[in-house]
């Protein structure tokens, strides 16, 4: 079979000789042929094909590694990778214009959402935990396998006495890892049993502890589930702040979310969540 100098192929599949010696030590673009002293590059005229699909999804900006995942598989195959490639830049572009319209309003010191703030006090409780170390886009896979794992474990601790809730003890962010807290009351008699606790406060759940939370008064705002989301989420959070400090007031623990509905079962407007700052 004839084989194509680098150039040739280079002219016919409209990828640069940099960008082809690129592909192939990613393993993306192997040359039918390398000359083993001079290292020089032949291609079969049936890999033009392939180069171009390459440089096709370089143009949707799809990292080379997804790239070399999409190349390795059948049509049918690779045609579903690429579908479920571009549904999740599409969500992440809408995810991006939100922030930008949020980003936006508070640069302009417009806000687009009107929030009633109010105020409950919470008495002290003892809560079984589970603390964690993760990034925003980890945060809606892990609050509910973590509060699932504690509302499960809870039964030896004489069961659930109130709603779950998240604390973040730092910012959850795209660059900051927290830590955030997720935690559920438990009946404080069952905490105490030393058949269920150890004596150094670890729970008998692996990675959780149980601890007593203080009484404490919290400023909150109660918001939809479409509102739960990153970063429509952020405003709530803003609002609560900006009422605490016009009140004079001060924060005197992490900031939380508490979800008191079933998230499954609501839709979209539905309240199912209390953004809420402890104050004192």
């Amino acid at each position: 079979m004839e084989l194509l100098t680098i150039g040739d192929f280079s002219a016919r599949s409209r990828l640069s000789p940099k960008a082809l010696r690129l592909y192939d030590r990613l393993g993306l673009l192997a040359p039918a042929r390398v000359d083993p002293a001079t290292g020089y590059r032949w291609y079969r005229p049936d890999q033009v094909e392939q180069a171009r699909l390459v440089a096709l999804l370089r143009q949707l900006d799809m990292p080379l590694a997804r790239i070399a995942e999409v190349v390795a598989l059948p049509g049918d195959r690779a045609a579903d990778a690429l579908e479920a490639y571009w549904t999740d830049v599409e969500e992440r572009h809408a995810v991006r214009r939100v922030l930008a319209t949020h980003i936006r309003d508070r640069l302009s010191g417009r806000s687009s959402h009107m929030y009633e703030i109010r105020t409950i006090d919470v008495p002290e409780r003892t809560v079984l935990a589970e603390r964690r170390q993760l990034l925003s886009d980890e945060l809606p896979r892990w609050i509910p396998a973590a509060i699932g794992r504690l509302t499960e474990a809870a039964a030896a601790y004489g069961g659930v006495t109130g709603v779950p809730y998240v604390a973040y003890h730092a910012e959850v962010g795209p660059d900051s890892d927290g830590p955030a807290e997720a935690c559920v009351p438990v009946a404080k008699s069952a905490a105490d049993d030393t058949a269920a606790v150890a004596a150094n406060g670890t729970a008998a759940v692996p990675g959780a502890t149980v601890r007593t939370e203080p009484a404490q008064r919290l400023a909150y705002v109660r918001i939809t589930k479409a509102q739960v989301a990153h970063p429509q989420i952020l405003s709530a959070f803003e609002a609560v702040e900006k009422w605490i400090d016009r009140q004079g007031l001060t924060i005197t623990g992490p900031c939380r979310e508490i979800y008191f509905a079933d998230w499954d079962a609501a839709s979209a407007t539905d309240e199912v969540c209390d953004v809420a700052f402890p104050i004192g």
